[in-house]
């Protein structure tokens, strides 16, 4: 794996060298676009607005626009506004995880510790383990201050990028009716809940779609005409119907 960012984890007067590496990657299928026609790949291009050349990766610089003109940012600029925060994840609090809403979660990252920081990185697991809580702080990654959660993940220190508050949309403008469930429709979810209730086991769970979407392809590529394909029909049934459904669920899960 190739580090994502080199710096160090900050609490207190603890500081612990370590490297950043990405702690996910996509399962879905690398698909490629095509142009209709031919087949042939389609690349994008950075093309200049005004003279529409197209501009090469080392002739493009980032500017942000003030008073009508744009001033010019490089990489070391970056850095420069503020270097504690571009080489650092400053810990401002340990909290419990259970106060942290799912909605807010983002990506995970390993943290590895560097030469010299093996006994802090230690220390931090282990007190995070034995205490139950979590570090939250900040950091910046890719010229962008980032809200994260610092936690114990199997012998690692796991770093979750977090969502800041305001970053979160309002749904009160959702359509969601007011009314409540019916008491015997209520018995009847529960007791399906209770049926389909068990341990969550991660594994169990596979990315079946990406499995038979290959499948597919296969399949597609051996074909010599072209086949209708069964389309999937989506019906919408009346709120009297919402009880059969239940007992037809639960008689299935039993």
């Amino acid at each position: 794996m190739k580090a994502l960012w080199t710096g160090a984890i900050g609490f207190g007067l603890v500081n612990i060298p370590v490297k950043l590496y990405s702690g996910s990657q996509e399962s879905s299928l690398d698909l490629d676009m095509l142009d209709k026609k031919d087949h042939a790949r389609i690349h994008y291009q950075r093309v200049n607005e005004d003279t529409g050349k197209v501009i090469e990766w080392k002739n493009i610089v980032k500017g942000f626009k003030l008073n009508g003109r744009y001033v010019i940012l490089s990489d070391d600029d970056f850095k420069k506004a503020s270097p504690e925060k571009t080489k650092a994840v400053h810990i401002e609090a340990f909290i419990d995880e259970t106060e942290i809403e799912s909605v807010y979660y983002e990506v995970p990252y390993f943290l590895e510790p560097t030469k010299g920081g093996e006994r802090a990185y230690v220390l931090l697991r282990d007190a995070l383990m034995k205490s139950g809580k979590v570090g939250v702080g900040t950091f910046v990654l890719r010229s962008k201050e980032h809200l994260c959660v610092v936690k114990p993940y199997k012998h690692i220190l796991l770093l979750e990028r977090i969502r800041f508050a305001e970053e979160i949309r309002n749904p009160s403008a959702l359509k969601v009716p007011k009314t409540k469930a019916k008491a015997t429709e209520m018995k009847m979810a529960l007791n399906l809940i209770d049926q389909l209730s068990s341990s969550f086991d991660i594994k169990q769970f596979k990315d079946t779609y990406t499995a038979a979407l290959k499948k597919f392809i296969k399949s597609k590529s051996k074909r010599k005409t072209k086949e209708k394909e069964p389309a999937m029909k989506v019906t919408h049934r009346k709120p009297a119907d919402l009880m059969e459904q239940l007992k037809a669920s639960i008689k299935k899960a039993s």
